[in-house]
């Protein structure tokens, strides 16, 4: 089993900055891809990034590239999520998942977190 955790959430105002962690006890994260989402009331869950085992490539969707990014910290055992110039629309729960299978980013995820709260004021 493995138990994902996500921190680094909070209100910042519109144009901020946000670094979310996720987190594994008991296991390695450089082992598996790293997937980020996100999910605001009323809306669908939408994939942010991804980042793959090994070599460590990441991914961006489209409509957020130009402003969050993934990175490993394999002394720590984490992977970060930057946000940066958030927008009152980013306003949503950011939740990490871990594809353990192949360790490359595809459309389905073993393992999920609950997830941490971002909220962005205009």
């Amino acid at each position: 089993q493995v138990r994902l955790v996500e921190s680094g959430g909070g209100l910042v105002q519109s144009g901020g900055s946000l670094r979310l962690s996720c987190t594994a006890s008991g296991v390695t994260l450089d082992d598996y891809a790293i997937g980020w989402f996100r999910q605001a009331p009323g809306k669908e869950r939408e994939g942010l990034v991804c980042i793959t085992s090994g070599q460590g490539i990441g991914y961006a969707a489209g409509s957020v590239a130009d402003r969050f990014t993934i990175s490993r910290d394999k002394a720590n055992n984490a992977v970060y999520l930057h946000l940066n110039r958030l927008k009152p629309e980013d306003t949503a729960l950011y939740v990490c998942a871990a594809e353990i299978q192949s360790g490359t980013c595809t459309d389905y995820y073993d393992y999920w977190g609950q997830g941490t709260q971002v909220t962005v004021s205009s």
